[in-house]
């Protein structure tokens, strides 16, 4: 047994044999990862997508039944309360389902419930009536399309981009992800899903082994590297999460002169750390704090890594004090190799 730290920054003592042949088969076969909790919501009516396109970072006009795209929600200054996933589901635009961290959802809730008023769009909770399992790892397309009977070719590809099939009487939505596919379904249904996916030779993996490969890949997650302090362009969301060609949005003024006319003080940035180290934990360059510590995870391939905002002058290849420990880091660009 020795040390690690799970996703909530807590070391524990883990069996890390188990969490390493959990991370195999993130990376050489299919894991399965349970992420029920994260915070849904449905908007309905004609005036679903006008709405919710004054209010988020990225483009919804135009969305087909079918797409979807990631995009964040902002505070007047600029400055992200959450960030979501939106999918187009209703055949006449007139249908987006959106998924959140479960941190965010208050904040997503609340701006909806706020700013609808006068719209054609009627909220639903969908939280607790759904669930979602996510398939992870390079044999998710061969693992999906045996456990819903499909032709590996009619998978969806694009990121976000989905697909509604069925499992028995079950309606399943299959979802493509940066690193696999997601199936939404009723909350019901949830065992007879999984027991489906497992009968397909998908693996069941906890979600702090899943989290070593979301932090490899570069993944922020809000509410653990991202909080309502994080302009988007800070955390490298510019390119994924923001269109600079759309009408007006909540937050567009700072965002828009940040990329036009400025250089974000900060920036998203990988450690090579010394040693595990717990997230929050503060990070110095010389004389000078430049921030603290997000994810940190113990990678079976990588050692201890983690993702932070750090001030720009801690720039790739610069080594950085971690705490007061003794312990050190270096800064690395995104993803890690």
């Amino acid at each position: 047994m020795k040390p690690s730290v799970d996703i909530l920054g807590v070391v524990a003592a883990t069996d890390t044999t188990a969490l390493t042949a959990e991370y195999a088969t993130l990376t050489d076969g299919c894991g399965l990862v349970d992420r029920s909790e994260r915070g849904k919501l449905a908007l309905t009516g004609a005036g679903a997508v006008e709405f919710l396109n004054g209010q988020v970072t990225n483009e919804l006009v135009g969305l087909s039944s079918g797409e979807g795209c990631y995009a964040a929600f902002l505070t007047h200054k600029g400055k992200m309360l959450g960030d979501l996933r939106i999918l187009s589901v209703g055949e006449n635009a007139d249908e987006l389902l959106l998924d959140s961290e479960r941190s965010a959802l208050q904040a997503l809730f609340d701006m909806i419930r706020r700013f609808k008023v006068g719209y054609d769009v009627e909220l639903h909770k969908r939280t607790l009536e759904s669930s979602l399992l996510s398939l992870i790892g390079p044999d998710t397309d061969v693992i999906a399309a045996r456990a819903f009977t499909l032709e590996a070719t009619a998978l969806p590809v694009q990121e976000h981009s989905h697909l509604l099939t069925h499992l028995d009487q079950t309606r399943v939505r299959l979802i493509r992800t940066d690193l696999g596919i997601d199936a939404l379904f009723e909350g019901a249904a949830l065992a007879r899903v999984r027991e489906a996916l497992e009968a397909a030779s998908a693996v069941s993996v906890s979600e702090a082994a899943a989290e070593i490969v979301r932090v490899e890949h570069g993944r922020p997650r809000y509410g653990i590297d991202l909080d309502d302090s994080t302009i988007p362009q800070e955390a490298a969301l510019n390119e994924r999460a923001v269109s600079f060609t759309k009408g007006c949005y909540v937050g567009q003024e700072t965002v828009a002169r940040l990329f036009y006319k400025g250089k974000p003080n900060r920036h998203l940035r990988g450690l090579r750390l010394s040693e595990p180290t717990m997230p929050g934990t503060a990070l110095a360059f010389g004389e000078k704090l430049v921030g603290s510590l997000g994810s940190s995870v113990l990678s079976p391939r990588l050692g201890p890594i983690g993702l932070a905002l750090v001030r720009r002058e801690a720039e790739p290849g610069a080594t950085v004090s971690v705490g007061e420990t003794g312990a050190s880091a270096v800064v690395v660009e995104l993803p890690f190799t």
